[in-house]
């Protein structure tokens, strides 16, 4: 059987979709374990990048920084924070939120540090001071490449979230580890199948999101990343 026979034959079976640890329960637990850490990396690096953006002021050290981030591997910090922490809340938080702040701070400063001069001139011409010209005009031009890095963000940390059970606790995870645990195919396909529906869920809300609040001339800016 084939990968995508085994996930099908286990996604549609109606056992999976009913009692404790069914496919919704985990579904909604993977979210949870999704959302908390992007919330919390979105707000700290958007603010970060739009003040190192506007200012240029620690710009290269900060960029390098949070590229270097990338490097760290997510399941090792898992496991290096279980060991010291025990099984608590910042034991997976804080690995997804590292995973997440990269693409957030690096496009949302390069979208800011990239509004054209001549449109800042024309903004202080027109007596915008500092802040207004962040929210009127560089944080509006840089909205696409915001939600680029948002993007790329999210689909990071729903790929990644699994990590979560390894120590135990639920989401899409729990069905790949115990499958493995278990030699069961089935629900190791089916996990990663849900995961990867998942990601193109994100896909097609950012596509959505970015044609609702972001002007056709703009959204080419984020095509084009």
């Amino acid at each position: 059987m084939s990968f995508f026979s085994y996930a099908w034959d286990w996604v549609t079976q109606s056992a999976n979709w009913h009692g404790s640890g069914s496919i919704p329960q985990q579904i909604l637990a993977h979210l949870g374990y999704s959302i908390l850490p992007l919330v919390i990396a979105t707000l700290i690096a958007v603010p970060a990048g739009v003040a190192i953006g506007h200012t240029r002021r620690g710009a290269v050290s900060v960029v390098n920084l949070a590229n270097s981030w990338r490097a760290i591997p997510t399941l090792g910090l898992l496991i290096l924070l279980a060991v010291y922490l025990g099984f608590s809340l910042l034991t997976w938080l804080v690995p997804l939120v590292v995973l997440a702040i990269p693409p957030i701070l690096v496009n949302t400063y390069e979208g800011v540090a990239g509004v054209d001069p001549d449109v800042l001139d024309a903004a202080r011409g027109a007596g915008m001071t500092s802040w207004q010209q962040v929210a009127r005009v560089e944080v509006p031009i840089a909205l696409p490449l915001i939600l680029v890095g948002l993007r790329t963000a999210t689909i990071f940390v729903v790929a990644t979230a699994t990590i979560a059970a390894y120590i135990g606790l639920g989401g899409l995870g729990r069905f790949i580890i115990d499958g493995l645990a278990s030699n069961q195919y089935g629900p190791v396909a089916g996990g990663a199948l849900l995961v990867v529906l998942l990601a193109v869920i994100v896909l097609a809300f950012f596509a959505g999101l970015s044609r609702l609040v972001v002007p056709a001339g703009l959204r080419k800016q984020g095509r084009a990343e």
